[in-house]
């Protein structure tokens, strides 16, 4: 550990792994449109504007267990099974949805990008403005309890898994290499 990163307070670490995660995730978006954000490719469980909108669900849920803030409703249509141009629908993003290719159903591409990048500066600032006690706090999280640090750790892992997801399914695609 660097001696800058040993003076840093617990929060801002967790933030910048949070942070490193998406700006890594983004150099694999590259490519990506309004005309293939809902490419499927044979044996893909995602596409890309899936992709983003679960991450911003899940780091949305994360940042919420800290600040008690519900979904942002100029993202998310609550408890909808499709989204619009500009709203990702609630269960059309969620643990066990089903991905499909109409792209009504997702917002633009753009709108994808920006709600995602809200979600995680959302998580981080709260990351950044949490004391110890609350990153060490129980709290709920699916049938378990976890804490506000460890939920941290959990996106940029989660960030991560979906990261190698939309790698296959760039060479599924056929997508130019992002890297190498």
């Amino acid at each position: 550990m660097s001696s800058a990163t040993a003076t840093m307070k617990r929060g801002e670490v967790l933030a910048q792994g949070v942070e490193q995660s998406a700006f890594l995730l983004g150099r694999y978006l590259q490519g990506f449109d309004d005309e293939n954000r809902i490419a499927q490719a044979p044996g893909m469980p995602n596409h890309a504007a899936w992709a983003l909108g679960h991450l911003a669900y899940v780091t949305n849920r994360a940042a919420d267990r800290v600040d008690g803030k519900p979904l942002p409703e100029a993202d998310f249509i609550d408890g909808a099974k499709d989204g619009d141009a500009d709203h990702f629908g609630q269960e059309s993003v969620a643990l066990g949805s089903v991905v499909t290719a109409d792209p009504a159903r997702y917002p633009s591409w753009e709108r994808c990008n920006a709600i995602f990048e809200a979600s995680v500066a959302r998580l981080c600032h709260v990351l950044r403005n949490a004391s110890d006690e609350q990153l060490d706090a129980p709290r709920a999280w699916g049938s378990t309890k976890t804490t506000a640090h460890d939920l941290a750790s959990r996106m940029v892992f989660h960030i991560g898994t979906h990261t190698g997801q939309i790698i296959d399914l760039r060479r599924a695609l056929n997508m130019p290499k992002v890297v190498g």
